[in-house]
């Protein structure tokens, strides 16, 4: 029996749920699992050096769904993975998320006569089943009641709903009313063998970083992350640190917005943006940063779902700091490996990440803590062998 994943973001597209997949199918058998991935121009080189089976399919469709302008990509879409079903004897679709790889795995298992399960990261299910409030406009209200309808259709149809986090169980159980047997838990993980301490002066002196004492944030530059937040507070920290610096490794629609606001603050000498890195410069940054920092927040519904980069951080023997708000509270063990600030404004996450950079002793000894926290529970070997087991105990 296969199983086939259908996943849009999958390698070489950045992204830590991408990641999360490439790990996790990769290490499940090669005989019972597949992957149908979304097309990219560089695909060839990730291809051919693995043998784990992918198809490759045009997977990005326009945001707005109920319109006829999306019926053909959609059509098309779903045409090829009826195609890889039959041809691979598929009898289990994985949709990588509710939209659109859950719309579509719901279409081609019904045609099919299989059944389908699909993940679920937290952002969007919670924006999805968000009550709305004034001031309200037309095209939004539209648009997320159109959201939350496909949405709904998704989960009701799935035969299980794979949550990436307790956080994201809850929305599931509680907001959509999912029963419990059809929520399933299966945590992200990472690279222990790979991501691991390796402070170096020389590379340190190559990122330009040596005489600073660097906070580091990995991700997409989207409102939730918080960027806007740090910047607002890096006068504040500087204030008691002076040679701080704020190196910023992603990049997204808020990056021009985050650069008018680090000169409007005052801050421009102390924010470095890096965009998107090599796999190798991203670990060296990892290793070299003196404290790692995700101050996301809750903006209209939209939540960090989980923070695969916190565990790549503390992997790396790197102390942490995230906001109170969505899953990130289960990639720590709170007070010793990291810290949970509100990130709504600066004043907080300014005062908690002075007192941490003041305190060399205590960075260093969270980050040994991290280190051994991720070793125990969330290695891709362990987080693999607890999907396989997920997986297994369905009919």
């Amino acid at each position: 029996m296969t199983t086939l994943l259908v996943s849009e973001i999958f390698p070489p597209k950045i992204g830590g749920s991408g990641r999360w997949f490439w790990e996790l199918y990769s290490r499940l058998p090669r005989d019972a699992y597949a992957v149908a991935a979304g097309s990219d121009p560089d695909e060839r080189r990730i291809d051919r050096a693995t043998d784990l089976r992918i198809d490759r399919v045009p997977l990005s469709f326009p945001t707005r769904f109920l319109r006829p302008s999306s019926i053909g990509p959609y059509w098309r879409a779903a045409r090829m993975l009826t195609d890889s079903v039959r041809q691979r004897g598929v009898q289990w679709l994985h949709a990588a998320r509710c939209l659109p790889e859950g719309l579509l795995a719901a279409a081609v298992a019904r045609r099919c006569g299989i059944r389908y399960a699909c993940f679920a990261h937290g952002e969007e299910v919670n924006l999805s089943n968000r009550e709305l409030t004034p001031p309200w406009h037309r095209r939004r209200v539209y648009e997320s009641r159109e959201l939350g309808w496909i949405v709904g259709v998704v989960l009701k149809n799935a035969a299980y709903v794979i949550a990436n986090s307790d956080n994201t169980a809850a929305i599931l159980t509680e907001r959509w009313g999912l029963p419990s047997e059809r929520v399933q838990r299966v945590h992200p993980g990472v690279d222990i063998d790979r991501f691991t301490p390796g402070v170096d002066p020389d590379v340190r002196a190559r990122l330009r970083w040596s005489d600073r004492r660097v906070i580091l944030t990995v991700g997409r530059l989207q409102r939730r992350k918080g960027h806007d937040v740090l910047i607002r507070a890096l006068p504040d920290i500087r204030a008691r640190v002076p040679e701080v610096l704020y190196a910023i490794v992603g990049d997204g629609e808020e990056r021009a917005g985050l650069e008018r606001l680090a000169a409007s603050t005052g801050v421009v000498d102390a924010v470095r943006f890096l965009g998107e890195v090599g796999d190798d410069e991203l670990l060296d940054c990892y290793r070299q940063c003196d404290l790692f920092v995700l101050p996301n927040r809750e903006i209209a519904g939209d939540i960090e779902g989980f923070g695969l980069v916190l565990l790549e951080a503390q992997a790396c023997g790197r102390p942490v700091v995230a906001g109170d708000s969505g899953g990130t509270r289960e990639t720590m063990d709170p007070g010793r490996t990291g810290l949970l600030v509100p990130c709504d404004h600066p004043a907080e996450l300014a005062e908690r990440l002075a007192e941490l950079l003041a305190d060399p002793a205590r960075l260093e000894s969270m980050g040994a803590a991290g280190r051994r926290w991720i070793e125990e529970r969330f290695g891709w070997d362990a987080s693999a062998r607890s999907a396989a087991e997920v997986f297994a105990r369905w009919p």
